[in-house]
């Protein structure tokens, strides 16, 4: 009879299960009963197992045992994007969560792109994850594949960005409260000509954030004015541009709100390279409190999202839904409304004007 092959013993290099089973001349279904100490298997062939295991520091792939018995402990994650503050962080707080609960996540980036957002979905349908969280692309405007995850019953959980719809289960921020309370502040500053920097305008998130701009002012009597107003990407250059030409007009504005932090830091410094000194001739404030923002000179007033508490919240509605369905039991959809935090910093406060940062409201439950 010819020698049994000896399992691999290079260093660092993983040992299969196949391995072990050529070694021991059995097969892999015996040697996998054997470790899970399975009635099936005697008391001797379980200890040689248990020791070559032992020996080659053979570790079992959980993932595929979970696959293979539908059980996948496995949540899928897609973002637009994982640059800046905001993404990055919701994310580590959905790690945290999952990794609780025992799950492991598999990150996705649309790049803010429809058809990558697809491929996303294909590919987390394709690893049999166990539920899907998603923020949606800004060039979204086609949600047939989200349906498709729904109608094979996989539980679904959007967060910050959502499709169209109230039978969804969502986590998102007050963006209307934050946009209100940002402008309302730079009102109590004194401002009297408020422009705004809004984001795309296809996505909900800014257009509730210029809703909460339009809210404030109504409240203060104050008109909307178009030529006070500029739509555009959350960049440096489109904030620097619309300073420009805002500050072009006969009658400029005093104070900018905007809808993205990265479009206030470019509106400030346009209008520091143009002579004026923020706060006192524009009054500025943003929105995302980026890492940037406490250290810019001068520091950006903003309204902070609540990153971690978004991630964790979002992973919890999955897992209720997960668990639901474990029990065959029906789950309403639900969404979870989060209350914004101004947070008041140098770029907005006018000597004499001060005006505390309102205490944060208590979060909404929408069924």
């Amino acid at each position: 009879m010819a020698p049994r092959k000896k399992a691999a013993s290079v260093p660092n290099s993983p040992v299969s299960m196949a391995d072990l089973a050529r070694e021991l001349g059995v097969s892999m279904t015996t040697v996998s009963r054997a470790l899970s100490d399975h009635f099936s298997i005697g008391p001797e062939m379980k200890l040689k197992v248990q020791k070559l295991a032992k020996k080659y520091n053979y570790q079992p792939n959980r993932m595929a045992s979970a696959l293979r018995k539908g059980q996948s402990k496995l949540l899928g994650i897609i973002v637009p994007y994982l640059e800046g503050r905001f993404f990055p962080k919701v994310v580590r707080g959905m790690e945290t969560a999952a990794s609780r609960a025992g799950y492991n996540v598999v990150i996705c980036q649309s790049n803010e792109d429809l058809g990558h957002e697809r491929r996303n979905i294909e590919s987390l349908l394709s690893a049999q994850v166990a539920g899907i969280l998603v923020s949606v692309s800004r060039t979204t405007d086609d949600f047939r594949h989200f349906e498709k995850v729904r109608g094979r019953g996989l539980p679904l959980v959007f967060f910050d960005r959502t499709m169209p719809g109230n039978a969804l289960n969502a986590v998102v921020l007050d963006d209307r409260e934050g946009g209100y309370l940002a402008t309302r502040h730079l009102l109590s500053q004194g401002g009297r000509r408020v422009a705004h920097f809004g984001g795309l305008q296809q996505l909900t998130i800014y257009r509730n954030r210029y809703q909460g701009y339009r809210d404030a002012l109504a409240e203060a009597g104050l008109p909307v004015e178009e030529e006070l107003t500029h739509f555009g990407d959350n960049t440096e250059q489109d904030g620097a541009e619309a300073m420009r030409r805002w500050l072009a007009l006969p009658n400029p504005p005093d104070a900018v709100f905007a809808a993205g932090d990265y479009a206030a830091l470019g509106a400030m410094q346009e209008a520091e390279r143009q002579g004026l000194v923020v706060p006192a001739d524009m009054a500025v404030g943003g929105f995302s409190n980026e890492t940037f923002t406490p250290i810019a000179k001068p520091s950006i007033t903003t309204v902070d999202q609540r990153c971690d508490e978004m991630g964790q919240a979002a992973v919890r509605l999955l897992l209720e839904h997960i668990d639901a369905q474990a029990q065959g039991l029906e789950f309403a959809s639900r969404q979870l409304v989060l209350r914004p935090e101004l947070i008041v910093r140098e770029s907005s406060q006018r000597l004499g004007r001060l005006s505390p940062t309102p205490e944060p409201l208590a979060d909404a439950a929408v069924q």
